[in-house]
């Protein structure tokens, strides 16, 4: 998948749903070293108000300089702008927010897609407007939001460092739409206590308003001039122009947010050993303060992360190496600009249950640094990784998780520093240190990252689970990434070595003791027509087409620990394939996988074959989502270390419903619908699966208003293992449902009150676990 996130125009300034966390933005400026125009802005008198209505009808909206050049993006760029899809655009700063007023004309008003969603659900499906803000000016990181016509909102942080976007941070951002008969208008307010800029030396703020308009072929539209496949769009964002004293006026205003928390909760579980009630309080705060412009402080006390929402099953397939998952929780969000490491550093669900954390921002013109502190309670899980597996090991002592990184950055330089710690008491400890480093510039990215750990914590199953202090060992890690990108090369060499010694305990390390080599050569082909077979029926115009050829290898190092010797392969695969895009915002990409594998140091390394594609369609109004990957060939039974047939394949497939239809009652309701499907398999002998692994999610959202919904899901995953006739494994089969009803309603941003049900089985042990909740939160 490497190569869909390369290669792929569908994750060109796409933070939809249906490609996040994998895929991000790809721009730049469309000739290199082209002016930009500045977007100007009017500031407002302190005694200038404007209601956030969408209407666009007060005076100072009349007075606002207007800005209306907009260019295609997708799904041609640099293509001339379809007639009656005008687009302009007012900024006002009235010294506590931004505030854009958007015009936006559209031919075909009846045509426009829109539909009431969660948040952060607002897709390429959608007509909405986009808003790309970089209050520092270095081109390293962009807040961004996209309002679509029912006033949903997207927002979140990308950061160009990594290349990723992340959904988790929610603005406090005030929007209102009015549809009119040739168009619609949009009012957008940004508090600038939620931007985060130097106190002082600070380059000029910097932004881009994008729009989509997914009737007209699937129509991006942009400010700035913008080509798809560069390494980073944001450097591409236009000034802001006439912001005067405005930053000078603002820094040392102090902001402060108090959001205490409710949670009340009673359980009933049922296992082998009996029925277990339960009935439990708690209250919690969060309090994030900004004394002045270039510090940020946050803290939270007993927070209750147990309805962080993971909407989709798990599947463990054929491996022992853990997946990872993105992060939801609003702590650990505020400085994601300035803590972006690559994930084996710092992974900030290794935290399970704080009693309390702390953390401090601070960001200069040159220079930035954050430092992080919380108490975790005994009972989450810690990932220890190995050559061929990850093990998961019970943690049982309260821990003090410990984090602080500094860096220093001057136009494409990047130099940084970091130290981390797991204190288990007089279990023993984990150290980590590490220093980075980046280089960007054209159309080419060097990076580095190297870390050295100490560990002395370790951990027993018997006579029962325990950390006991070991001996210290310690370990390294290098990686090493290059990347060239040219009009007709996407270009990308990445080494990483992990030492079998090495253990983050604050971080995320699938696997040690390997040097794994990664390198992705991407024939950038253009445009081209594609003959269909049949009379009448035009040529396939395909926008984009990529040729590819993936080499990817991982070797063991020499571990005397455990025996293992040096320079064995692990897994190697050879991989050519293509990759193109068509209309309907559908990409489609095919490669042939002479692939390599073994299960473990004793056995031998197996020939697995297969076919790898996969797709991605936005194909009727009301299914705006239809994705799916497929492998299928030759796979490997880790367990069994034997190769059979098989394959994976996971479709996911999304609805949207306005209900008006069905009467006064439901006018203005709208329903969501999201399917999973995924199944993981290896034939035996005896002509049936020796192995299986299959899920299915159903997720079902009844938006009554843009403030309350109801929430449905039902989940279930199920893995057996049957006589394969060869290698007379244990036969066994598990099985585990859930379903959850939640109630949510939204006073405001920061406001909530939801009310939840649960229900969880598992076939190990007949458990059955049901719980209701009630959660309130009210920001001040």
């Amino acid at each position: 998948m490497d190569f869909i996130k390369k290669a792929s125009c569908i994750a060109c300034l796409s933070v939809a749903p249906f490609v996040a966390p994998f895929a991000a933005p790809y721009a730049a400026a469309a000739d290199k070293g082209a002016v930009l125009a500045s977007m100007p802005a009017l500031l407002l008198d302190r005694h200038q108000l404007v209601t956030v209505d969408g209407k666009l009808d007060e005076a100072p909206w009349r007075a606002a300089p207007e800005f209306a050049t907009f260019h295609q993006f997708l799904p041609e760029n640099g293509k001339p702008l379809p007639a009656g899809l005008r687009t302009s655009v007012r900024l006002l700063i009235d010294g506590d927010a931004l505030i854009f007023g958007i015009r936006a004309w559209d031919g075909a008003p009846d045509n426009m897609r829109s539909s009431l969603a969660r948040r952060d659900k607002v897709a390429n499906d959608q007509d909405f407007i986009g808003i790309w803000l970089d209050p520092t000016g270095h081109g390293r990181a962009a807040q961004f939001v996209r309002v679509n016509i029912d006033g949903v909102l997207t927002d979140g942080m990308y950061r160009a460092d990594e290349d990723e976007d992340d959904l988790g941070p929610d603005f406090p951002i005030d929007a209102a739409v009015r549809r009119l008969p040739d168009g619609y208008s949009m009012e957008i307010r940004w508090p600038m206590s939620n931007l985060r800029f130097p106190y002082a030396d600070g380059k000029t703020w910097r932004l881009m308003v994008e729009r989509s308009v997914p009737h007209a072929g699937g129509l991006r539209l942009t400010s700035t001039p913008l080509k798809t496949g560069s390494l980073s769009y944001i450097d591409a964002l236009q000034e802001i122009g006439g912001m005067g004293g405005t930053v000078q006026a603002v820094r040392d205003r102090a902001f402060v947010d108090l959001k205490p928390e409710l949670t009340v909760r009673a359980s009933h579980d049922r296992d082998d050993a009996g029925r277990r009630h339960g009935n439990e309080a708690s209250v919690g705060l969060e309090i994030n303060a900004r004394p002045r412009a270039d510090w940020v402080f946050n803290a939270t006390l007993n927070p209750d992360f147990s309805q962080v929402e993971i909407d989709e099953p798990m599947p463990t397939g054929a491996s022992r190496i853990a997946l990872s998952l993105p992060e939801k929780r609003g702590f650990f969000l505020e400085s994601a600009d300035v803590l972006g490491l690559p994930l084996s550093a710092v992974y900030s669900r290794t935290v399970a249950s704080p009693q309390w954390g702390l953390r401090a921002t601070w960001r200069d013109a040159r220079a930035d640094a954050t430092a992080m502190s919380l108490r975790d309670e005994e009972g989450g899980v810690v990932l220890r990784g190995s050559v061929y597996e990850t093990a998961q090991h019970a943690q049982t002592r309260r821990t003090l998780a410990s984090v602080a990184r500094a860096r220093w950055h001057r136009d494409g330089m990047l130099l940084g520093a970091f130290l981390s710690q797991r204190d288990y008491g007089d279990g023993g400890s984990n150290e980590v240190a590490g220093f980075d480093g980046q280089w960007r510039g054209g159309g080419t990215q060097a990076s580095m990252l190297l870390m050295h750990s100490q560990n002395s914590a370790g951990f027993v199953d018997e006579p029962r689970e325990a950390t006991v202090k070991v001996p210290t060992r310690s370990g390294s890690y290098g990686q090493g990434r290059y990347v060239h990108i040219s009009d007709d090369w996407w270009n990308e060499v990445k080494v990483e070595a992990i030492g079998p010694g090495f253990v983050n305990d604050n971080g995320f390390v699938p696997q040690t003791g390997v040097v794994k080599t990664d390198i992705n050569l991407n024939r950038r082909l253009g445009e081209h027509n594609v003959p269909v077979p049949a009379p009448g029926i035009a040529p396939l115009k395909l926008y984009e087409l990529e040729a590819h050829l993936g080499l990817h290898e991982i070797r063991t190092l020499s571990d005397a620990t455990l025996g293992q010797r040096a320079n064995q392969v692990v897994q190697r695969k050879l991989q050519p394939g293509i990759w193109f895009r068509a209309g309907r915002q559908t990409d489609l990409w095919a490669n042939l996988g002479f692939d390599q594998q073994r299960a473990h140091r004793q056995g031998r390394l197996h020939d697995t074959p297969a076919l790898h594609f996969g797709f991605a369609s936005s194909p009727l109004p009301w299914m705006p989502v239809l994705k799916g990957e497929v492998t299928l060939g030759r796979q490997l039974d880790v367990d069994a270390d034997r190769v059979g047939r098989g394959g994976n394949v996971v479709i996911d497939a999304g609805f949207r419903f306005p209900l008006g239809a069905l009467g006064a009652l439901a006018r203005g309701w709208a329903m969501e619908s999201d399917v999973r499907v995924n199944r993981a398999w290896i034939e035996g002998t005896l002509g049936r699966p020796a192995f299986a692994d299959n899920g299915w999610r159903w997720l079902g959202m009844l938006h009554f208003t843009a403030s309350d919904s109801l929430r449905l899901l039902a989940q279930n995953t199920s893995s057996s293992r049957r006589d394969d006739g060869v290698s007379g494994l244990p036969l066994w089969a598990e099985r585990g449902s859930h379903r959850s009803l939640l109630y949510r309603h939204l006073w405001r941003h920061g406001r909530s009150m939801s009310v939840g049900y649960a229900r969880d089985r598992a076939s190990e042990a007949n458990t059955v676990n049901k719980a209701l909740t009630i959660k309130m939160q009210w920001e001040v």
